[in-house]
């Protein structure tokens, strides 16, 4: 995304707007062209007010198109990222939690999380990893497999919207 920096969103044509920030939700262009369609102005330079209409787009979009962005977020600590098939962005946040340096028990443990969570819930668990511990992201997901399926929806396009912000920033 580095080719983007010289320009800034509110001077970006629409091909370039979506190019620049289709991934900040997860295989998901449709908040970005949602953003852009409403209109594009000055204040979208402003990284919190873009994370603001990013954030406002997805949560008004319908519970269908919700639950495929949640769909495509990888497992943590999945057969993806073991086989090196998760988003550049998706790769730096799970290193960044040490989940690369997973025991083969702890892999076997995320798992075992991942199937329980997926059985319980119709989609995987999600949750913004920066600043967190493998031990920590563990700690969560047995924590939340005793929340509602609601609770769960919920919490998912919360921690969507955290990872949205972070992956904002760091462009």
């Amino acid at each position: 995304m580095n080719r983007f920096k010289t320009l800034t969103p509110s001077q970006m044509d629409r091909d370039t707007f979506v190019a620049a920030f289709a991934d900040i939700y997860e295989h998901s262009p449709w908040v970005a062209e949602t953003v852009y369609g409403a209109g594009v102005d000055d204040t979208l330079d402003d990284v919190e007010i873009m994370h603001v209409r990013m954030s406002q787009a997805m949560l008004a979009a319908g519970r269908d198109e919700q639950l495929a962005l949640i769909q495509a977020h990888p497992d943590l600590a999945g057969r993806a990222a073991v086989r090196g098939e998760l988003t550049a962005a998706s790769t730096a946040e799970q290193a960044g939690a040490g989940i690369h340096e997973c025991s083969p028990e702890e892999f076997a443990r995320f798992t075992e999380l991942n199937e329980a969570y997926k059985a319980r819930f119709g989609f995987p668990f999600i949750m913004a990893v920066k600043g967190s511990d493998r031990y920590q992201i563990l700690e969560a997901f047995e924590q939340r497999l005793h929340n509602t399926p609601e609770q769960e929806f919920a919490r998912a396009l919360a921690e969507i919207n955290k990872i949205a912000l972070f992956r904002l920033q760091a462009l």
